[in-house]
This record gives structure tokens, sequence and C-alpha cells, in this order.
């Protein structure tokens, strides 16, 4: 038997949970879809000062084949992804998952610190 390491564990905790999500009943007894399946009217677009930063978020552009989202701050493109679980990671705050684009974007505002953001090569 393997021995049982921190990111096993971790790993098992993450798919209880994510199972526990997806099998979660509504109304009537029949499985509820999980909160993250309902993504295809895809997130609103944006565009706010936040922090004395501006941050824009729109539908299409982004660096990823076809549709994607594209992530603004201070005009210099933010690249952003979403997750098969709903959630989107920017590659300022990568490791800390949020529910929008428009947290994302927040997040890495704060994260920034009153740096400059600067442009990212993709590709």
């Amino acid at each position: 038997m393997p021995e049982l390491t921190r990111r096993r564990a971790l790993v098992a905790g993450a798919a209880v949970a994510a199972a526990g999500a997806t099998v979660a009943a509504a109304p009537g007894g029949t499985p509820a879809a999980a909160p993250a399946a309902r993504h295809h009217d895809g997130p609103q677009p944006f565009d706010e000062v936040y922090r004395g930063r501006r941050i824009q978020g729109r539908p299409g552009g982004g660096h990823h084949h076809g549709g994607g989202y594209a992530v603004f701050v201070d005009g210099v493109e933010l690249h952003v992804m979403q997750n098969a679980d709903g959630s989107w990671i920017s590659v300022v705050s990568h490791y800390d998952p949020v529910a929008t684009p428009r947290a994302a974007a927040r997040a890495a505002v704060e994260e920034l610190q009153g740096a400059r953001l600067l442009p990212f090569p993709a590709n």
C-alpha cells in the first residue's frame, strides 16, 4: 500500500468535496447540476476603477484558441483562464482561484500592490 502523503490526502479530499457538490439533491429528489455547469452564458463584460487601477473584461480576445475572455489592467492584458470547475485564475494570482474574471482582475490589482502589469508574451 502506498504511503499517504499530503498531496494524496489533498487530492482525495478534493475528490470527495467535488463528488459531494455534484450529488447534492434538488427539490423532488433529482440530482442537481453543479453550479459551474451553468456557465454557457459566460461572464459579463465589466469596466471599472478598482483601487485606482482601471480593470476591464470582455468576451472574446484572450490568448486561447477561439473565443475566450480578455481581461485588462490599465490597458495591459492580464492572461486569465477558466478552470474545469468554473473558477478563474490569472497569471498573477495563479494559485488562488476566484469565481469570476472580474474577481481575478481585482485579485491581480491587490497582488501587484501598485506595480505595473507587464505584457506577458503568449506563444
